[in-house]
């Protein structure tokens, strides 16, 4: 029998048009209600197509990881190093540290546990890569996103600003230890 954490493996650029559809489905999900679908759509052309997917894959700071059943379900994507963000390095009590930059999962598959198996695997990459914390930023208004990260331990820790389009939006800063 196949469990959800063997569904979970690094992304290859085979799966580079089905993340970029994943992400552009997904995305919309973990945006606050004022968030204008054209603001939506400027940060998927820019941060989620296809060709900038390409460019995280051969990042060597960063690990896309993927979810399958049957099709792409899920990914994640961790950045290691230092984050750019004055906010988030003051927020921050670990060091080295990753970030989970995404984390998401088709809402089909909501509630199957494969966010569960996305953030096992997303932890275990980050230890691999030698950090003692894991960071990342939510939506002040995304409760259930919260409430899932809280549940994998991670605690809030500080605020930034995150820009959607022509908009910005206010996210917590949590962090967890590895």
């Amino acid at each position: 029998m196949t469990t959800l954490e063997s569904t979970v493996r690094p992304a290859v650029p085979a799966d580079l048009g089905h993340l970029a559809a994943l992400a552009a489905l997904t995305f919309p999900l973990a945006c606050p209600p004022g968030s204008t679908p054209q603001d939506q759509q400027v940060f998927i052309d820019t941060v989620l197509s296809v060709d900038r997917f390409a460019e995280y894959l051969d990042d060597p700071s960063r690990d896309v990881l993927v979810a399958q059943d049957g099709g792409l379900v899920g990914y994640t994507m961790l950045v290691a190093g230092e984050p750019a963000d004055d906010d988030v390095q003051a927020a921050l009590h670990l060091r080295p540290t990753v970030e989970l930059s995404k984390c998401y999962v088709h809402p089909d598959h909501h509630g199957a546990g494969i966010a569960h198996a996305l953030m096992t695997a997303s932890l275990e990459a980050a230890r691999e890569r030698g950090a003692q914390g894991m960071w990342l930023g939510v939506n002040q208004q995304n409760a259930r996103a919260q409430a899932f990260y809280v549940r994998s331990g991670f605690a809030i820790v500080g605020t930034k600003h995150f820009t959607v389009g022509a908009r910005v939006e206010d996210d917590y800063v949590l962090e967890r230890p590895l």
